[in-house]
């Protein structure tokens, strides 16, 4: 294959593995990211690496020792708790297992460990992409709001859930799952907060019942990142005429929706360190499949966002990356790379996302606490 002309659109995990891979291979690609600087804003909780997607793209990228360094085996532990505070379930792994199952890493330190891999200058910040423009023969000029536009033989969505690539090859959008989380935080937790860190456990802790739930998950540096999550309107605080940046107005919001739960529950949502991130979660239609088209892919959130009850995102993000650099390593032109690439890409998306999509509806059901329980149960 000439040397082509590759952009990708956004520096995610999925991104990133891409143009590591492909650097590996002698390959250029260019990375655009709209953020002004990789430290801009904070990259979210923390993610279990699978084996089959996350891991394998990790050592298919030349990362698996250096991401050992950072993992957090321990992270693994699971553990279901009652809205009464009691603890109905905990799947604590063996001290001796660190790469078996699925290490616990932050999504910064993950993209940090992917940034630092490439060579300088790959990714080009500050870069928003307004419009991508056809040339024919599957080229395509991509125009940012800072008035630059470059060439490429092959445009990478990589921009995740409300992706402009996606609108070359399909006109699906994101729509609201029903669920909303309100993020909050817990910083030194285990001096300032120690009665919730040891409800948290080591991993993630879950308290899930009649269309509301807690979710509070371990991040490095003694932070618990919590997710307050209820069935409800998409515009909620707007009917109630809940103003989202008066804190104090939140809190009292949320507590009265949770009330009759345990105190310490509650006290996720009083003890914040963090203030409150109201946070709709969104998913694309299942299926989500297109017709080829010359010169654009996508991966990651761009291609098949789902709700975070998959526990897949970034894990599949990652091993689409690495499906589609082999892909052109491996081919004789672009669009035979992208035609192997979405065979590989599409099927398990789709089951990936009913999977997803099943997990949401049953973690904020009417019964979900007897259907979250008996799920674990099942499963660990």
């Amino acid at each position: 294959m000439p040397t082509p002309r590759i952009a990708i659109i956004g520096a995610g995990p999925g991104g990133l593995t891409c143009a590591r891979i492909l650097q590996q291979h002698g390959i250029t690609a260019a990375v655009h990211d709209l953020d002004a600087s990789r430290t801009v804003r904070s990259q979210g909780g923390t993610l279990d690496m699978h084996p089959d997607s996350g891991q394998h793209a990790l050592r298919e990228a030349g990362l698996w020792e250096a991401f050992l360094t950072q993992a957090r085996p321990e992270g693994k532990q699971m553990r279901l708790v009652g809205r009464d505070g009691r603890i109905l379930f905990d799947a604590i792994p063996p001290e001796a297992d660190t790469t078996e199952g699925n290490p616990e890493i932050d999504r910064g330190q993950l993209r940090d460990l992917l940034l630092d891999s490439l060579k300088p200058d790959t990714v080009h910040w500050g870069h928003k992409l307004i419009r991508a423009e056809a040339l024919g023969n599957g080229t395509h000029r991509l125009h940012f709001t800072d008035g630059t536009s470059t060439d490429a033989d092959l445009v990478v969505g990589a921009d995740g859930a409300w992706s402009k690539v996606r609108r070359l090859l399909s006109d699906a959008t994101p729509r609201y799952t029903g669920v909303t989380f309100v993020e909050t935080g817990l910083n030194d937790a285990d001096t300032r907060h120690l009665r919730l860190a040891e409800l948290t456990g080591n991993g993630t802790m879950m308290a899930l019942d009649n269309n509301l739930g807690f979710v509070a998950q371990r991040n490095s540096g003694g932070h618990i990142r919590v997710y307050v999550g209820m069935r409800t309107e998409e515009d909620w605080h707007q009917r109630t005429g809940l103003d989202l940046t008066d804190t104090a107005a939140v809190r009292e919001a949320l507590l009265k929706k949770f009330t009759g739960w345990s105190p310490d529950l509650l006290d996720f949502i009083t003890r914040t360190d963090t203030g409150y991130t109201n946070r709709p979660l969104f998913a694309l239609p299942v299926p989500h499949t297109w017709a080829h088209t010359p010169g654009v892919t996508l991966l990651g959130d761009a291609a098949h966002l789902m709700s975070p009850f998959s526990g897949m995102g970034a894990n599949l993000a990652m091993l689409d990356g690495t499906d589609l650099a082999h892909a052109l390593v491996k081919s004789p032109t672009i669009d035979d790379a992208i035609h192997a690439y979405e065979v590989l890409l599409q099927p398990r998306s789709v089951a990936a996302a009913e999977g997803a999509a099943e997990g949401i509806n049953s973690a904020f059901a009417h019964d979900s606490a007897t259907q979250t329980l008996a799920h674990m149960t099942q499963h660990h």
